[in-house]
């Protein structure tokens, strides 16, 4: 089953930049998911177990540190091509 997900991270520090790419490259050395940034978000594509064990195993390192981050989760049951509209 395909899924996508979008990810928005805050860490709740001035020098929050660093916080979000260290995610974003974790993200990426995952295989089975393609990775998407903009602005806003980031958004994954896969299969669902693929896109999900990415988000744990990425995110494991940020809520073990030091800094308090918040982030925003959207998980959709359709494959995304980032930028594009959703059809379903």
């Amino acid at each position: 089953m395909t899924a996508s997900a979008e990810l928005s991270m805050y860490p709740l520090i001035s020098d929050y930049e660093q916080p979000i790419i260290d995610f974003i490259h974790r993200l990426r050395s995952f295989s089975g998911v393609t990775v998407a940034t903009n602005g806003l978000s980031t958004q994954l594509t896969g299969e669902y177990d693929a896109v999900m064990e990415a988000i744990t195993e990425a995110l494991r390192p940020s809520m073990a540190a030091e800094t308090t981050v918040s982030v925003v989760i959207k998980v959709l049951n359709v494959g995304i091509d980032p930028g594009a509209a959703v059809v379903v």
